[in-house]
């Protein structure tokens, strides 16, 4: 906590500041320890429960502030500061205002005693946190003016700051965009997970292809963390069981584990909205119980002397270990139970009152499982009460299973996750034991509900004999949560009907959706600064927290006059873009291109290739001369995706993505008419850039495949028109922005089984469309690969031979759907007010809706007054 010195500063905040001491009057030298460190308080006191400190209402109160951290917090002079220096300074100062509020709202939530959203999720996509942690105190305007004063520019110290990389995707994005959501609803929450090392890796082309490399965000400091060494966690690994009975005689099992690590919590403050609300984004790094061993040091073995350390820290080093491998199969598994060990003794131990009765449990918590990662929760939960509670198994379990609820993600079953048994017993002994017993006392509730019907009992078992004997978290979850949800209205029907229909007959009243969204205070308010803007001179404020309010926009699509207004804040943003990418990768965007954009994460069922096959097919048509370049839409086509490390074919696609741009973009043939442009390393920093300069937001997945996706929503709230499949999230944006503001093609979901079931062979539709033909043939001839075939292959093969995700059968679909993106291009007026109707009718969108939809269908529990 910082103690600031008495008495007013003496300086003016337009004159140079030069040293430390020259920001303090002479006389106040801390000189007393009531005077450096504050006065002491009673117990009784309100001070004695943390820090008032007001906010900076004025510039030179900032000011203060700053150079006070400056000086005492980094050990610098503004003068000999660097940037990073002004950095930290400027963070911590800002932080130090939302400690206040971070430690009133911890005491108001538990003195209240009020249910809290315990949020378990392996990943958080946080973000940069500057610019948030601004927005959220109202102090932008304050800090820019200070610095400026002080001859710094704001947005040099945002650049910065390095976004940490905890995440993967749209599923960490999602669980950021949550927290955010519950922190201004003012809900009490705890979000959980892992402190990442090194996170997602740093992506780099070589050549063209991928290449990852470790993302050092921790490298230059990271003042936004409170790590507390002393509220470590043990957490027990390998090892036996034993049974023994207690003293009264009741039979008991005890864990005898093998070895063991702590976790160490470091607390990120997760602000809420000009509310007053600061939560808590509580994240578990690893260590050994023993972290060096001096004998051994000092016989000479230095690597041994250390080796327990490095064994600990392999747990929390990187996020999503590659998994191929035994050993990294073994470690993800550690990673799930070593953050859910963590987090579930954190919230009984230190969050509920010494004297709490556990019977009460659901009434102070549930835990929202993101996915299958923190499943293994389920029986730590169970043993913690059981085991160490002495608690009854009923009792226990009827306490469980309003604990927890089971948010799925997936309609792929690669992506439900299933552990091998062997792998869980000889890891997690005790906990095997305790998913047998839940299995088999649910089989036997299913055998009484379904008599002798010995394939549904297999079908339904959490434990499987086939491929191999193996537990399928996703059962456990639902067998042991309240609720499941899935995350668009297609994708929960989907779940029930095709992924858990045996569950979902079993227990109707369990399934539930809740569609997913995105935070508008960074994806419209902090990304989109000028239309932020023109939306308050418009309709106000107050949609920053009421999205729907964005239905008050729908009027001025027919006013000419904010058409135009609409028009150049997207013209602004494209030149802000253009500006970063240039700094940034060293791409040079043309000037007046539509931009057409396809972000998000390398999969084949995401279809970049189909993307690909358009780009490829419009470049044939011109090089051929069927097409006059002049006749061509001027569009700059933007990638950003990583693979998986492990995920060869989406490395190939990358590969190919990468050398059909760098061809492209050389041919002078096309006449600058068409631009392709994959910048390394998307992350949110990127895409707070990118949507907002987008007018075209490409959702092609094949119907059936997405969950929902969130990067759809953020790109119509961002006035980006959509070309998509009636899939995930999709569906309900069309029928809110309505068909004519929308351009939908492929197949939908019934017509794709249909088509599977009839047996889909991907070469006759090459064969018969000569369009496509004549692009997958430029493709194979290794046009765009100096003559390389053998590099092209694996994607062209796979296209031509598997195309497990239908692309070529959609194609011809794609490309009409394109055409007519051309033709509603071409009239700009029409295309903007297209624009702004996707904007006024997607506030549905917004996380706070879906925080709303948990509490009401899942939580059950109302925000604090």
């Amino acid at each position: 906590m910082t103690r600031f010195p008495k008495g007013p500063l003496h300086v003016s905040v337009y004159q140079p500041f030069a040293t430390a001491l020259d920001a303090f009057p002479a006389d106040e030298s801390p000189t007393t320890e009531e005077h450096r460190y504050g006065p002491e308080f009673p117990a009784t006191h309100p001070l004695a429960n943390g820090p008032v400190v007001s906010p900076p209402h004025s510039v030179e109160g900032f000011v203060r502030e700053f150079l006070r951290e400056l000086n005492y917090g980094q050990g610098v002079a503004l003068k000999r500061s660097t940037v990073n220096d002004q950095y930290l300074a400027l963070a911590r100062t800002v932080a130090h205002y939302l400690a206040a509020r971070w430690l009133e709202t911890g005491r108001t939530t538990r003195q209240s005693g009020a249910k809290t959203i315990g949020y378990l999720s392996a990943e958080y996509l946080l973000g940069r946190q500057l610019g948030n942690a601004l927005l959220a105190t109202d102090l932008r305007d304050i800090v820019e003016e200070g610095l400026a004063a002080c001859g710094i520019n704001l947005a040099t110290l945002r650049a910065q700051e390095v976004e940490p990389g905890l995440g993967n995707g749209g599923l960490g994005r999602l669980a950021a965009c949550f927290i955010d959501s519950l922190a201004t609803m003012n809900i009490p929450c705890i979000g959980y997970g892992i402190r990442y090392e090194y996170g997602i890796f740093r992506q780099t082309f070589v050549e063209g292809r991928q290449v990852e490399q470790p993302d050092a965000w921790l490298a230059l400091g990271s003042p936004w963390e409170f790590p507390h060494p002393e509220n470590a966690v043990r957490v027990d690994f390998g090892g036996h069981t034993q049974t023994y009975a207690d003293e009264d005689g009741t039979p008991r099992t005890r864990w005898v584990p093998e070895w063991n690590v702590l976790g160490i919590p470091y607390n990120y403050m997760v602000p809420g909205y000009h509310n007053g609300r600061v939560n808590t984004l509580r994240l578990w790094s690893a260590v050994a119980t023993k972290a060096f061993d001096l004998a051994i040091f000092n016989s000479g073995d230095y690597a041994e002397a250390v080796r327990a350390q490095t064994f600990a820290e392999n747990i929390s080093k990187v996020l999503y270990p590659e998994d191929s491998t035994p050993q990294g199969r073994e470690l993800r598994l550690q990673q799930q139970y070593f953050f859910v060990a963590c987090s579930l003794r954190d919230f009984i131990d230190r969050e509920l009152p010494q004297d709490f009765d556990l019977a009460d449990l659901p009434d102070r918590i549930i835990f929202q499982l993101n996915d299958t990662h923190p499943v293994i929760a389920v029986p730590e939960l169970m043993r913690l009460l059981v085991d160490e509670r002495k608690m009854d198994w009923d009792q226990a379990w009827a306490i469980t299973q309003k604990c927890f609820a089971y948010t799925c993600h997936t309609l792929l079953p690669e992506a439900l996750e299933v552990w091998p048994t062997d792998l869980l017993g000889r890891l997690l002994p005790r906990h095997l034991e305790i998913i047998y017993r839940i299995n088999d006392e649910f089989l036997t509730e299913v055998r009484e509900a379904f008599p002798g019907d010995e394939m549904r009992i297999r079908r339904m078992s959490i434990v499987t004999d086939y491929p191999e004997r193996a537990v399928r978290m996703a059962y456990l979850a639902t067998v042991a949560g309240s609720k499941v949800n899935g995350v668009a209205a297609l994708h929960s029907q989907l779940l029930r009907d095709k992924v858990l229909p045996d569950f979902s007959e079993f227990w109707p009243d369990k399934f539930t959706n809740v569609t997913n969204g995105v935070t508008p205070r960074r994806f419209i308010r902090l990304a989109n600064w000028n239309f932020s803007r023109l939306i308050n001179e418009t309709i106000g404020v107050g949609w920053v927290t009421d999205l729907d309010r964005l239905a008050e926009l729908e009027p001025y699509a027919e006013d000419a006059d904010f058409r135009a207004r609409f028009r150049e804040v997207k013209v602004a943003n494209k030149e802000r873009l253009r500006m970063l990418l240039e700094a940034r990768d060293g791409i040079l965007l043309p000037h007046d291109h539509m931009l057409d954009v396809m972000v998000k994460r390398l999969h084949e069922y995401k279809r970049q290739t189909l993307k690909l096959l358009h780009i490829v097919s419009v470049y044939e048509q011109i090089i051929s001369g069927e097409v006059d370049p002049a006749s061509v839409t001027p569009r700059t086509f933007v990638f950003g995706a990583k693979a998986a490390p492990g995920y060869r074919m989406a490395k190939e696609i990358i590969h190919l993505i990468n050398a059909v741009g760098a061809r492209i973009n050389s041919d002078e043939r096309t006449g600058g008419k068409l631009f392709v442009a994959f910048p390394a390393n998307y992350n949110v920093t990127l895409a707070e850039k990118l949507i907002p300069a987008a007018d075209l937001s490409e959702q092609i997945s094949l119907a059936g495949k997405e969950a929902s996706g969130t990067g759809n929503m953020k790109f119509a709230l961002n006035g980006a028109l959509t070309i998509g499949t009636d899939d995930g999230a999709n569906v309900e944006i069309r029928k809110l922005v309505g068909d004519d503001n929308f351009f939908l093609f492929g197949m939908t979901e019934p017509q794709v089984a249909e088509l599977q079931a009839q047996g889909y062979v991907p070469s006759h539709v090459y064969e018969t469309n000569p369009l496509l033909k004549r692009a997958m043939d430029l493709l194979a001839s290794g046009h765009f690969t100096e003559g390389n075939r053998e590099s092209v292959a694996p994607v062209v093969s796979d296209l031509l031979y598997n195309d497990r995700f239908l692309t070529l059968a959609d194609f011809q679909s794609y490309i009409d759907a394109q055409a007519k993106v051309d033709a509603a291009y071409a009239d700009e007026d029409a295309w903007t007010h297209a624009a702004i109707l996707n904007v006024a009718r997607t506030g549905f969108f917004s996380s706070d809706r879906s925080m709303r939809d948990y509490l009401d269908r899942i939580w059950h529990t109302k925000p604090l007054k």
